[in-house]
C-alpha cells in the first residue's frame, strides 16, 4: 500500500466514524494526511502531489499495521490528533501540547503575526500579559514577534503552566518569558502596554452540545459560565489598573459575539479581522475600559 493509499483510506474512516476536527485540520484528509506522515516520521509538508511527490511511496506491512493502530485510537478515544501525536503548530510555529493543556488555535496568533495590533501598540511597548496561556503559545509567538518585550504568561492551571515550559524551554526563551499562576489578572501594579487573552468563553449550552473531542479538552479553559463572560467580566473590571495609559487588551471570545455586546453594552471595542471573520477577536484601549466601568458604576 502507498502512502496516498493509506491517507485516503483513513480519511475515509474518519468520515465513516463521525470525528469532529477544529484543532490543526478542518477535513478528513488533511487530518488523515496529518497521522500517516506522523507516524511514518515524515515531514508534515511533505509533498503529495508534483514531482517530488511522496504518495507513491511505498509502506512496509509493519508500518501499515502502525498507522491503523493509531487511527483506530483516534477513533475509539475521541482525542484530537495533537493530543495523540503531542505536537500541534499554529501560524507555522511547533509546540509540545498533551491533555494537560487546550490544543492551541487561537486566531490571536494570526493578529500578532500579520501586523495588526502595531498601529496601536506604544511606541515604548515592554511588557506584555498573555493571560490563560494554556501551552504558552502566544506568549511565545509575542516574543518572537516582538524581541525587545519581556512576557508574563499566566494561567490558573499549574498542569497548564509545566506544558507552557516545556514550549519555553523548546524555543529558547525561558530569559524572556515568565510563567504565574493564579486566577485572573495579577493584581501586582505591573503596568502592561499590551494585555492577550484566550480566555474560557464558551457558554453552558454550547459547552454541553461540543463533540467529544472538544470535551476531551481541560473544561477550565473552556467553560465561561451561562453566558460564556464569567471571567471576562472579571477581567474588564481589573485591567485597567494593570495597564499603561497607552495599553490594549486583545481579547478572543469565539462565537460569543452577541453575549458579549449583551455584557458589555457600553464598551467600544474594534473588532479585528482574521481568517474567521471580524467578530471573534476584539481589541479594547485602557480608555475605553475605564469610560465603561465608570458609566456602569
Amino acid at each position: 500500500m502507498t502512502i496516498i493509499a493509506l491517507i485516503e483510506k483513513g480519511a475515509h474512516q474518519l468520515e465513516v466514524a463521525g470525528v469532529a476536527f477544529g484543532h490543526g485540520t478542518t477535513n478528513a484528509f488533511d487530518e488523515a494526511a496529518w497521522l500517516v506522515l506522523w507516524k511514518l516520521g515524515l515531514p508534515l509538508d511533505s509533498p503529495l502531489d508534483g514531482p517530488d511527490s511522496i504518495a507513491k511511496r511505498p509502506v512496509a506491512h509493519t508500518d501499515q499495521a502502525q498507522v491503523a493502530t493509531l487511527f483506530e485510537e483516534r477513533i475509539r478515544t475521541r482525542k484530537p490528533a495533537a493530543y495523540l501525536t503531542h505536537e500541534a503548530w499554529l501560524q507555522g510555529v511547533s509546540f509540545y501540547v498533551d491533555e494537560r493543556a487546550i490544543v492551541p488555535r487561537s486566531l490571536i496568533a494570526e493578529v500578532l503575526m500579520e501586523g495588526h495590533l502595531d498601529y496601536w501598540l506604544p511606541e515604548e511597548t515592554h511588557r506584555v500579559l498573555d493571560l490563560c496561556t494554556g501551552n504558552g503559545s502566544l506568549a511565545i509567538i509575542a516574543a518572537m514577534v516582538y524581541p525587545d518585550v519581556k512576557v508574563q504568561a499566566s494561567d490558573i492551571s499549574a498542569e497548564a503552566l509545566e506544558v507552557a515550559r516545556i514550549n519555553i524551554d523548546r524555543h529558547g526563551l525561558h530569559e524572556r518569558i515568565t510563567l504565574r499562576q493564579g486566577d485572573g489578572i495579577p493584581q501586582t501594579g505591573s503596568h502592561y502596554d499590551l494585555i492577550l487573552c484566550n480566555p474560557p468563553y464558551v457558554n453552558a449550552q454550547s459547552l454541553a452540545a461540543l463533540p467529544p473531542e472538544f470535551k476531551a479538552e481541560p473544561a477550565l479553559a473552556l467553560a465561561g459560565g451561562a453566558d460564556g463572560m464569567d471571567f471576562i467580566r472579571q477581567l474588564m473590571r481589573d485591567a485597567p489598573a494593570q495597564m499603561g495609559p497607552e495599553a490594549i487588551l486583545v481579547l478572543e471570545i469565539g462565537h460569543e459575539r452577541t453575549h458579549f455586546e449583551a455584557a458589555f453594552p457600553r464598551l467600544e471595542v474594534v473588532w479585528l479581522e482574521t481568517s474567521a471573520g471580524e467578530d471573534q477577536v476584539l481589541l479594547v484601549t485602557r480608555a475605553a475600559l475605564l469610560a465603561s466601568n465608570a458609566a456602569v458604576s
